[in-house]
C-alpha cells in the first residue's frame, strides 16, 4: 500500500507564505518530492511540516493501482479542506493548493476540472515547475544553483566510451505504441524526460543517516497490467559520475546507509553503453569511506547477471539483499502479463543467489487475480512460494488500470475471490516468515538503531542489513548495556533473543 508522509513546505523569499508537501506512493516518488523542496528551499521558501500552518500545499501523488489513485484523490480532498476553511474564516490558513505527480500524468484535465480548489499541477517531468506552481519567485543566480536535465548532457568518460541515450528495447516499444497516451483525457503529449543530478537541490526527508538515491527513471518493459511507462517514460540512466557525485557528498553528510531506487535498477546504464552498469556502481560506491550499507531495490528477474551477484558478495558493504518482483510463478499467467519466465526457470536462478551469495535475503511480489488466472495457476503460485521460500514477500489484488494492455482482456475475476486468494498466499507466506524469524534467535548481526519504537516508549527499534527501509519487519531492542544507550544512527552490534512472525527481538551487545 502506498506510505503517505506528510514532509515539509516552504515559503516566498519576501514575505514567508508557509507551503506544505504531502508525499504519497514509492521512495521514487518520495525522491521528486524532496527535489521539488530543495528547489523551492534554494529559492528562498521556508518549509513546515505542518500542514495547518500551509499557505501552500503540494500533494505529490501515486496512481500506481485502483487503491493508490483512491488514495491520492483522498489526500488532495483533505488538504483542499484547509483552503475551503481559510476562505471561509473557519481555520487553516491554505491560499493555493498544487497537485503533482503520476497522478496528474493520467488525469490532468479530471483533477483541474472536479476539485476547482486545484491551483496548479506538476507532471511528473514537469518537476522545474514547481516553483511558478507554488507562486514563488525564483531568486536569479549566476551559475544556477541546480540542474535540471531535461536534455541530459552527458560526458565522455573511460566507463561510458560509446555513449547512447535510450535502449533498443525502448526503442521497440516505442514502435510498438507501448508509450501511447492518445486516449488519456488530459496528460500532455510529451513524454516525461526529466532526470535529476547531482547539483540538483534536495531537502532529505528521511532520518540524516539514511538516504534514497534515483538513478534512473522511467521503464521500457511490456507488462500488461502495468502503466509506468506512460506515466513515466521510457527508461533513462542518470550519468555514472553523477551517482558517485551524491553518495559522496550524503557520505560526507553523514549518511550511512544508501539506497539505490529506480524502475528497474538493473538495466542501469543500457542506455549509456554500461554492460553490467549496475555492478559497475555498486563496486564504486563500495569504496566511499563512510557508507555502511547499500543496497537497491527493484531487480528484474533477467536482468540479474552472475557479475552483479558477486559483486554483492564481494563487498561486506553491499547488503546481501535483491528484491525481485516476480508477479507470478505460472508461465501461462507470466505469458498473459507479458513478462516470461516460471516456476522451474525462478527456482533455478533462487538457487544460483543462495550458492553465490550464502545468506542472501530475498524479497519479492506477486499480483493475484490477474484476469483468466484459473485455480490450477494459482495454485502453481502457491507451491513456488512454498518451494521457495523467501525471506519477505508482498501480494497484491490484480487492479484494473485503463490505459494497460490488460484492462481489455476477458476473464477478469471478482475483488471477493481476489482478496481471497491474496489471503490465502499471504498465509502461506506467514508461516514461512515465522520459521525463518525463528531460526535467527540466538544470532547476532550488525543492527542500525532507529530510535525509540513507534510500539512502545519502553522499546527501542531498528534494522539489519536483511531489513530495507520501511518495507520489511523490525527489530525491538529491549535491552542494552547499563550505561550506554545506544542512539539513533548508531550502529551495533545485537543477539536476536525472540521471534514473531515478521518481527525479531534483539539485545545490544
Amino acid at each position: 500500500m502506498p506510505v503517505k508522509k506528510i514532509i515539509s513546505a516552504i515559503s516566498e523569499p519576501t514575505a514567508p507564505a508557509k507551503v506544505g508537501f504531502v508525499s504519497l506512493g514509492c521512495p521514487k516518488n518520495l525522491v521528486d518530492s524532496e527535489v521539488m523542496m530543495g528547489m523551492l528551499a534554494q529559492a528562498g521558501a521556508e518549509l513546515t511540516p505542518n500542514a495547518e500552518e500551509a499557505d501552500v500545499i503540494v500533494v505529490n501523488t501515486c496512481s500506481f493501482i485502483g487503491s493508490a489513485q483512491q488514495e491520492s484523490i483522498d489526500t488532495i480532498l483533505e488538504m483542499a479542506r484547509h483552503k475551503t476553511r481559510h476562505k471561509m474564516k473557519t481555520g487553516g490558513k491554505a491560499k493555493r493548493l498544487v497537485v503533482a505527480g503520476c497522478l496528474v500524468e493520467r488525469f490532468r484535465d479530471e483533477i483541474r476540472k472536479n476539485i476547482p480548489e486545484v491551483d496548479a499541477v506538476v507532471g511528473t517531468g514537469e518537476l522545474e515547475k514547481i516553483l511558478a506552481a507554488a507562486g514563488v519567485a525564483e531568486t536569479p543566480r549566476t551559475p544556477s544553483p541546480f540542474n535540471i536535465l531535461n536534455s541530459q548532457t552527458l560526458t565522455s568518460t573511460t566507463l561510458t566510451s560509446n555513449i547512447t541515450t535510450s535502449r533498443p528495447e525502448g526503442d521497440h516499444r516505442r514502435g510498438q505504441g507501448r508509450f501511447a497516451r492518445d486516449s488519456w483525457d488530459g496528460a500532455v503529449a510529451d513524454l516525461p524526460n526529466y532526470l535529476y543530478d547531482d547539483h540538483t537541490p534536495r531537502v532529505l526527508t528521511t532520518p540524516g543517516y539514511t538516504a534514497y538515491i534515483k538513478i534512473a527513471e522511467g521503464c521500457d518493459h511490456p507488462c500488461s497490467f502495468c502503466i509506468i511507462p506512460q506515466l513515466r517514460g521510457q527508461f533513462r540512466s542518470r550519468r555514472f559520475e553523477s551517482v558517485i557525485a551524491e553518495a559522496e557528498r550524503l557520505a560526507q553528510s553523514g549518511v550511512r546507509e544508501i539506497t539505490l531506487i529506480g524502475q528497474d535498477t538493473t538495466c542501469y546504464g543500457e542506455d549509456l553503453g554500461l554492460k553490467d552498469g549496475l555492478a559497475l556502481l555498486l563496486e564504486k560506491l563500495a569504496g566511499i569511506a563512510g557508507l555502511q550499507w547499500i543496497r537497491f531495490l527493484y531487480a528484474y528477474p533477467n536482468k540479474i547477471t552472475g557479475r552483479l551477484l558477486a559483486t554483492i558478495a564481494a563487498h561486506g558493504n553491499i547488503c546481501s539483499y535483491i528484491d525481485v518482483p516476480l508477479q507470478h510463478a505460472s508461465a501461462t499467467v507470466l505469458k498473459r502479463m507479458k513478462r516470461g519466465g516460471g516456476a522451474d526457470l525462478f527456482l533455478r536462478s533462487i538457487e544460483k543467489m543462495r550458492r553465490v551469495i550464502p545468506g542472501v535475503t530475498l524479497r519479492t511480489s506477486f499480483i493475484v487475480g490477474f484476469p483468466g488466472e484459473t485455480e490450477k495457476e494459482f495454485e502453481e503460485l502457491c507451491g513456488f512460494v512454498k518451494d521457495a521460500a523467501f525471506d519477505w514477500m508482498g501480494a497484491f489484488g490484480y487492479s484494473d488500470q485503463e490505459g494497460a494492455s490488460a484492462f481489455d482482456r476477458d476473464g477478469k475475476l471478482s475483488t471477493r475471490e481476489i482478496e481471497s486468494r491474496r489471503k490465502s498466499l499471504m498465509s502461506i507466506q506467514k508461516k514461512i516468515s515465522r520459521a525463518k524469524k525463528k531460526s535467527l534467535v540466538g544470532r547476532e548481526f550488525d543492527l542500525l538503531l532507529e530510535g525509540t519504537s513507534t510500539e512502545s516508549d519502553l522499546l527501542l527499534e531498528g534494522r539489519t542489513a536483511m531489513h530495507a527501509p520501511e518495507i520489511d519487519g523490525k527489530v525491538f531492542v529491549n535491552d542494552y548495556p547499563e550505561g550506554n544507550e545506544p542512539k539513533a544512527g548508531e550502529f551495533h552490534r545485537c543477539r536476536i533473543t525472540a521471534a514473531h512472525d515478521y518481527d525479531l527481538v534483539a539485545e545490544i551487545i
